[in-house]
């Protein structure tokens, strides 16, 4: 009895096995981009003059190999950052035209290969057209080709950069001519003759600070102090030091707006400082920017409504 159910059951699944639906070679013959396979490329850049470079470009999948050439193209697909930015909750813009090149927008899977040559983006981190530091990107590469069909998940290819800068490539501006032309409010007389004024963020001293006023009146935030270098140079960050204590005032979220001519003014990006007596560099969030004139405002300050700076730098 147990032998003919084994039978019966063997039968069924044999049965079953050869009416499968017919589903041609030619449905499995695809080309795409192998870059797309597991996702966004994603690469930080360094900041510098020589070429950095990506690899795309496409290959055949299916059985055997191709019988002819199939000629295929590339092109930046900008309709593809919203639906990248909605699939994957981020807010990249789209690299601009002048901060990439393409090797070509066209190549060939030869006959009998399986895959286009190596081509490459070239991307421009430094100078004129250049991405803007810090800030992350998406470039969309879309494949096609009139030849064979295109497996539509692997269609296009994501390519996330950033360009990422090196401290130690970005020594401070020489502070020799700096004036200090605004602020919200300074000690004059309760720290001392040598002491609390804004001009001693700029002394080479770090026993001396900026401290705002407390004798007579307290305002609370914002507070702020602008600076004039004397010329215009490329902001690419401040340094902060705070004052030599363990006590309250030391600046924690910061604002920089930078102006060419004092009257125009471009925000530079925010940041949050630690509470500590460390040199503390911050490169502008908001990129690399030109300026003779920059101001700092602070917002908060760690352990009170007053804030102290004993050292200001730029670079």
């Amino acid at each position: 009895m147990l032998l003919m159910l084994a039978i019966v059951v063997s039968g069924v699944a044999c049965k079953d096995d050869y009416n499968l639906p017919y589903q041609p070679l030619e449905k499995y013959i695809k080309v795409y981009m192998p870059q797309a396979v597991n996702g966004a490329v994603v690469r930080t850049l360094k900041i510098t003059d020589s070429a950095q470079t990506l690899v795309y470009g496409a290959n055949y999948g299916g059985q055997g190999y191709p019988d002819a050439d199939i000629e295929v193209s590339f092109a930046v697909n900008n309709s593809k950052v919203d639906s990248f930015n909605n699939a994957n909750r981020t807010n990249y813009p789209l690299l601009p035209a002048s901060a990439y090149t393409l090797s070509a927008t066209s190549a060939i899977i030869p006959k009998g290969k399986v895959a286009t040559e190596p081509l490459t983006i070239t991307f421009k981190t430094n100078g004129a057209g250049a991405m803007d530091a810090l800030k992350t990107y998406v470039l969309p590469i879309t494949l096609s080709t009139k030849t064979l069909a295109v497996n539509e998940a692997l269609r296009t290819a994501f390519y996330v950069v950033k360009a990422q800068p090196d401290l130690k490539d970005y020594p401070n501006y020489d502070r020799a001519v700096w004036q200090v032309i605004d602020f919200s409010s300074q000690e004059a007389n309760g720290e001392g003759a040598n002491n609390g004024r804004a001009i001693f963020a700029l002394d080479n001293n770090i026993n001396t600070f900026w401290h705002t006023q407390w004798q007579g009146a307290s305002p609370g935030p914002p507070h702020h102090i602008t600076i004039d270098m004397g010329s215009e140079k490329v902001l690419h960050g401040l340094s902060f030091q705070g004052r030599q204590n363990d006590g309250g005032g030391k600046p924690n979220e910061v604002n920089v707006q930078v102006s060419t001519d004092n009257v125009t003014w471009s925000d530079a990006g925010s940041f949050t400082l630690q509470n500590n007596k460390n040199v503390q560099p911050v490169f502008m969030p908001n990129g690399f920017k030109p300026a003779r004139y920059f101001k700092v405002i602070i917002n908060s300050a760690y352990n009170g409504g007053y804030t102290i700076v004993s050292e200001l730098n730029a670079f």
